[in-house]
């Protein structure tokens, strides 16, 4: 099991990323609050992991914090989450915010997540009601500020984050629309998913 990883940023294509280890490339895929969290290309960075093995596949998911990691391992539990739609859900939601959801049963939040019909909603709900009251009592993730980056060209910002919502099970129509409300010039792709899903969700 590879549990954590600390190397360079090497290379950012949400909602995957290289993480550069004494020239050995990793590929991971993220959650968006972790996307908007990490620093710049170029920069060091260290993600709390978990990883898939398939029959076709080893897959590596990284998480900023470690409880975002052990929400992911959660969801994953339950009957019918798969890792793509735990990212789904941690990508539309903080953990804090998915554990008000839980405590209120509200259903109306989640079926805005791409992949979560009123059955599922209502299902997850219930299953995750009592696995989360351990988790009412721990620390809440501080606030996100992302201040955007200038030099990004608006055209390759705009495509990346229209490729980060389609990736996560948008379709293209409402992801090109929900990222067209938001766009501003000078806007990173961190920032303006982060604001389309705002809208979205």
């Amino acid at each position: 099991m590879i549990g954590r990883l600390r190397g360079t940023l090497a290379e950012k294509q949400p909602p995957h990323l290289i993480l550069d280890i004494n020239g050995l490339g990793y590929e991971v895929e993220v959650p968006m609050t972790t996307l908007y969290r990490l620093p710049s290309v170029g920069e060091p960075v260290t993600l709390h992991t978990h990883l898939v093995v398939r029959e076709d596949a080893h897959l590596l998911y990284g998480f900023f914090e470690k409880r975002e990691r052990e929400l992911f391992r959660e969801l994953i539990r339950l009957n019918g989450v798969g890792p793509k739609l735990a990212l789904a859900l941690m990508s539309g939601l903080e953990v804090d915010e998915l554990v008000r959801c839980v405590q209120a049963q509200d259903t109306s939040t989640l079926v805005k997540i791409p992949g979560v019909g009123k059955k599922t909603a209502e299902r997850l709900l219930v299953e995750l009601k009592d696995r989360f009251k351990a988790w009412e009592s721990m620390p809440a993730i501080a606030t996100l500020v992302v201040e955007p980056r200038g030099g990004v060209a608006v055209s390759t910002a705009e495509n990346d984050a229209l490729s980060a919502l389609v990736a996560l099970g948008f379709k293209p129509q409402e992801a090109s629309r929900a990222v067209s409300s938001v766009k501003e010039d000078g806007l990173s792709s961190e920032e303006m998913i982060r604001r389309a899903l705002k809208g979205m969700v």
